[in-house]
Formats: C-alpha cells, sequence, structure tokens
C-alpha cells in the first residue's frame, strides 16, 4: 500500500474512533475546551451534553471536507426506510443512498461511513461526560439527569449501528455472530474487536436500565428523559423477542400519563409541531438555522415544491395499495400528490409522483422538521405485536384499534382478525402504515423473518429503463424484486476504513 495513503488512513481512524488519544474534543456547533476545563466547568458538562445532541443533526468534516448530504439522521432514515418497501426510486442518482435502494453494498460506501463515523463521534462525546461524572461521584439531580441522557445517546448510537452493520438477534445465534465495536470509555485504545451481537444489545440495556434510574431532571421533549430511556427498552426487547419486556416497558410509557396520541384532528400537523405535541416523547430539534435545504435535508429527496427539493423518492405503491381500503384515514395527509394540469398523476421517468413530507413544513418551510424518534404510537404497537407473537388477540387487537380510532377509522376497528390473515399480519400492516417513513419498516420485516418483496416498478430494479415501465402490469424476472430477510445482504460491511486501520475488527461477508 501507498505510504502517503496508508497514514491518510491511519490518521482517519484516529479521527473514526473518536480522538480517543486526544486531550481535546470538539463541543458542537464551536466551542472547544479540553476534558479538564469540562469537568471543572458548570457549564462545560452541560455544553457537552447538547454538543453530543447537536451532532445528529450537524454537518461534520468527514475524511477531510464537508458535505452538506452528511448528517447522521439523513443518512439513518434513508439506510433504513430506503432498503425497505414503503418508498419507490423515481431515478438513478450519484447520491449513496442509490445504494441502499439498490442493496449494492460495498465497504467504501459514503453513507454507511460517514453513520459508522459519526456514531463513534457521538458515543464517545457521550462517554467523555459519562467518565467525568462517574469520577466526580456528583449526586446533584442535575447532574445526574446530565450522566443519564448521555448513557442514553451512547445506547441509541450503539443499538442503531448494530441494527445496521449485524445480523438481526432472531438471524442465527445472537451469542457467536459478530456485533459492533463496544465503546465503553473515551480513554480505551482504538483497535478492538467487535463484541457479539447479544453483548452489545446487553450493553445497550445496561446503559439503558442504568439512564433510566438517573434521569429525574427532565429537559425536554428535544433531550431524553426517563420515558425515553423506557421507550428504547420496548424497541430493543422487541426487537430481541423479549415480549414480556416489550410490553412491561410499553406499559411503562402508556402509563406514566405524560403522553397522549394525537387525534384525527391533530395528527395532519403533528410532524411539523412535533416538539410541542403531546404524542411526542423524543425529537431531535432542528431550527431555521439548521435547515440544509435543497442538498442536504431529509425531505428535499422526498418532497418538492417546485424548487425547494429534489423530491425523486415517493411512496410506493405497495405502501399505497394498503392504505387504499380507507381513503378517509388522515395517515394519507403525509403522502402528497403531484397532478398535471389537466388533473392526472404527474410522472417522473414513468413512475408516479406521491411526495411525503413527514419531514417537511415546520414553520412552514418545505425543507424542516425536528424528526421524531419516539412517540406514544409506538408504544401501542409495540405492545401490539409483543401481544400477537404471545397469542393475545384480544389486547393486540384493541391497541391496534386505538391507533385507527385516532386516525380517522372510529368505523372501520377490528372485532376479530380478517379471514385470510393472522393477528401478527394485522399489527404489522398497521405499524406499516402509522410508522411509515420513521425508519422501523426495514427491522419490522428482518425480526419477523419476512421478505422484502418490492415487486413494484422503481430504479431499484437493474437495468431499469423508462421503456420497461408499464403501471398496469407488475415487474416480473427481475433481480431484486424481493430481498430474502436472511440475505447477508440486509447488512451494511464496516467501513473500509476501520477494517484497514483495526486488525482485530473482521468484515461482514
Amino acid at each position: 500500500m501507498n505510504k502517503l495513503l496508508r497514514y491518510s488512513i491511519l490518521g482517519f481512524f484516529v479521527l473514526l474512533v473518536g480522538m480517543q488519544s486526544c486531550k481535546k474534543m470538539d463541543v458542537f456547533p464551536t466551542d472547544k475546551m479540553t476534558t479538564g476545563s469540562i469537568a471543572n466547568s458548570s457549564d462545560g458538562i452541560l455544553n457537552v451534553t447538547n454538543g453530543n445532541y447537536a451532532m445528529f443533526k450537524d454537518v461534520l468534516t468527514f475524511n477531510g471536507f464537508k458535505d452538506d448530504n452528511n448528517n447522521y439522521l439523513r443518512q439513518y432514515f434513508q439506510m433504513s426506510t430506503f432498503a425497505a418497501d414503503n418508498i419507490v426510486n423515481a431515478q438513478r442518482t450519484e447520491d449513496p443512498l442509490w445504494f441502499s435502494f439498490t442493496y449494492t453494498h460495498s465497504p467504501s460506501q459514503a453513507n454507511a461511513r460517514y453513520f459508522w463515523y459519526v456514531s463513534y463521534k457521538i458515543i464517545n462525546g457521550a462517554n467523555t461526560i459519562i467518565d467525568i461524572l462517574k469520577s466526580k461521584k456528583d449526586n446533584n439531580a442535575f447532574s445526574k439527569q446530565l450522566e443519564g441522557e448521555n448513557y442514553f445517546i451512547r445506547a441509541f448510537c450503539t443499538f442503531n449501528l448494530v441494527r445496521f452493520y449485524a445480523k438481526p438477534y432472531i438471524n442465527g445465534n445472537p451469542a457467536t455472530n459478530p456485533g459492533v465495536i463496544l465503546r465503553e470509555s473515551a480513554s480505551e485504545p482504538g483497535a478492538k474487536a467487535r463484541a457479539s451481537v447479544k453483548e452489545t444489545y446487553d450493553f445497550v440495556l445496561n446503559d439503558l436500565k442504568k439512564a433510566a434510574t438517573l434521569m429525574n431532571h427532565p429537559r425536554g421533549k428535544a433531550f431524553a428523559s426517563k420515558e425515553a430511556a423506557w421507550a428504547l427498552l420496548s424497541r430493543v426487547y422487541l426487537n430481541m423477542g423479549d415480549y414480556d419486556n416489550t410490553i412491561a416497558y410499553s406499559d411503562s410509557v402508556i402509563n406514566s400519563g405524560k403522553f397522549t396520541l394525537e387525534t384525527s384532528a391533530s395528527f395532519p400537523t403533528y410532524f411539523a409541531n412535533a416538539l410541542s405535541r403531546p404524542e411526542t416523547i423524543w425529537a431531535v430539534a432542528f431550527t431555521p438555522a439548521d435547515n440544509r435545504g435543497k442538498f442536504g435535508s431529509i425531505a428535499s429527496m422526498l418532497y418538492s415544491d417546485g424548487n425547494s427539493g429534489w423530491g425523486e423518492e415517493f411512496a410506493s405503491k405497495s405502501l399505497r395499495d394498503v392504505m387504499s381500503k380507507h381513503l378517509n384515514d388522515v395517515r394519507w395527509d403525509y403522502i402528497d400528490t403531484l397532478y398535471t394540469n389537466n388533473g392526472s398523476i404527474a410522472t417522473k421517468n414513468g413512475i408516479q409522483v406521491f411526495y411525503i413530507t413527514k419531514f417537511s413544513f415546520q414553520d412552514g418551510d418545505p425543507n424542516l422538521a425536528s424528526p421524531v424518534m419516539f412517540r406514544l404510537a409506538e408504544m401501542y404497537l409495540n405492545r401490539a405485536e409483543a401481544n400477537a407473537q404471545k397469542g393475545n388477540v384480544s389486547a393486540a387487537l384493541s391497541d391496534v384499534n386505538e391507533i385507527r380510532k385516532n386516525r380517522g377509522l372510529q368505523d372501520a376497528l377490528y372485532t376479530s382478525v380478517p379471514a385470510g390473515k393472522t393477528i401478527l399480519d394485522v399489527v404489522l400492516e398497521e405499524r406499516r402504515i402509522e410508522l411509515a417513513f420513521e425508519g422501523p419498516r426495514l427491522f419490522d420485516l428482518l425480526r419477523n423473518k419476512r421478505n422484502i418483496v418490492r415487486d413494484y416498478w422503481g430504479y431499484h430494479i437493474p437495468g431499469l429503463t423508462v421503456s420497461d415501465i408499464d403501471l398496469s402490469h407488475p415487474p416480473t424476472g427481475y433481480d431484486n424484486l424481493v430481498i430474502p430477510w436472511n440475505s447477508p445482504k440486509v447488512q451494511y460491511y464496516i467501513p473500509v476504513d476501520e477494517i484497514l486501520a483495526n486488525p482485530l475488527c473482521v468484515q461482514n461477508p
């Protein structure tokens, strides 16, 4: 290997693992201080903690330059949602989201490399605060709150890493399947082996339980809380197939009395006002100053008013077919149909244009929203899925109906499981509609051992041209129409930077 290239990779790895040996750390957006001054400053711990949240939305320097496409949440939503079946790609693109759509992953793809990098950078920031507060043994309630928030942040990032870069918990033996690298301190060495999937999940669970005991001084919906830790515990246990604990932690959030479901009247404006609404448990706060515009916002690929974004990815025919049974469902409000002047549905490269607006219209801006990470509806649906798996049909239907009656479907509640379906089918269909575009769909399919079926026209199909498209007939005989749930393709590769610089880290097959 060329020496200069090798040193560049090694230099990048030092940054990748979170500046483990550095004495200074960046506090976003602009502050810089030593770890010593953080510990000795009344504001230092608060500023660094707030900076850790900021890294979920900030554009960070990566591999020597900044790219507006590179922020944690944009990559999170694209790497999860675009790899499932709720979105259709309407043209080829040079954006690395293309690899998520087409399952043409590689160790060098930019979105997966950045997500790995920024995740460990956030984890390092959280570890810096955890290390300081553990050594200080400060019993101040506010200090404990901040310590708990950083445990939560570390758990949240680690859990998302293991879902993207490792096999699902239920696929094979979690005790032997490689998970991800566990970063337990800001001072540990950079070279470290991957823990197992089970060890990774256990690490996340321990962090969250600790976080929940520490967080008793809530700071609002833009920050982690005891209830946010419970919500993530519910999500983690569901992905593990531990249904009793899924129900227990969902109950804890639902019964806390701190959140209520949006109604059919309020839901259409919910996502544009998430930080002030009663259903939100935790959302990442974006302000107008954080707007990445046409070139970097989460909304930019999903919606366009003609100038605000690219608007190249739409709600899929597969999802719309499921929703078409109830056109009065208010969840249709987040699917914006584009019409031509003659009243027909507009097309792009032969694909009908159904824009997605869940990440738009905060303060009226088509590119601005504060993405919701946890909300009460998911807790009902987590509990419903767990009860469905346990055979508790009545309890599962009750939770599904609780969602439906608040989404304009008061006259379409379930009294029994429809013929030809199982109770799990009912729950997963409701999850698909309710949580569409928010990230869970890919993982819903994988943990339930269901294939990813994308048998509709779109540019996830290799070699597709406009002349091939016939909207009246589904495609047949093409690759990528079905991705098996246990295919190695559902894992992203460990980034090449980590593999080259860390001899202890093994690559995915």
